[in-house]
């Protein structure tokens, strides 16, 4: 029993961690928009350029040898999906670059890092910036007093 309760316990803290819930969220989200990318290649891009090139993609089929148990290999159908992943992928692009953009004006710049070395002004050499005394000339240095 002891083992069984320690693998839920642990299986739920796997399933509550931020990035499993958000990779699920991606995951319907994503599912939801290849059906709307797929129906804007077979509604409506598939029938434009059916007008320009005069054929349907999903009708583009080469039967594979003779007689009516031949296989058919339909590459209309590749050349669909084809199409459904570069719209996709374009779009998926465009929505990141987008986010990118709009990230980066909410963006506050970081302070630079102050030096870890200043210049001596008697000997011009480089010493730490917390010195109260140059290490090469032994000059005391005013601005640490």
């Amino acid at each position: 029993m002891g083992k069984t309760h320690g693998f839920m316990n642990e299986f739920k803290k796997f399933i509550m961690r931020g990035n499993v819930m958000d990779m699920a969220v991606g995951v319907i989200v994503g599912g939801a928009f290849t059906s709307i990318v797929t129906s804007l290649n077979q509604d409506i891009l598939t029938p434009v350029l059916g007008i320009f090139g005069g054929t349907d993609f999903n009708s583009l089929k080469l039967k594979l040898g003779g007689g009516e148990e031949a296989p058919i290999l339909s590459y209309g159908n590749f050349l669909t999906a084809v199409i459904n992943f570069l719209i996709t992928a374009f779009v998926i692009f465009c929505l990141v670059k987008a986010m990118n953009v709009i990230g980066s004006r909410f963006q506050k710049e970081e302070p630079k890092a102050a030096l870890a070395t200043k210049q001596c002004p008697f000997c011009k050499s480089e010493i730490a910036v917390g010195a109260v005394r140059c290490p090469n000339c032994t000059s005391v240095l005013e601005d640490a007093v």
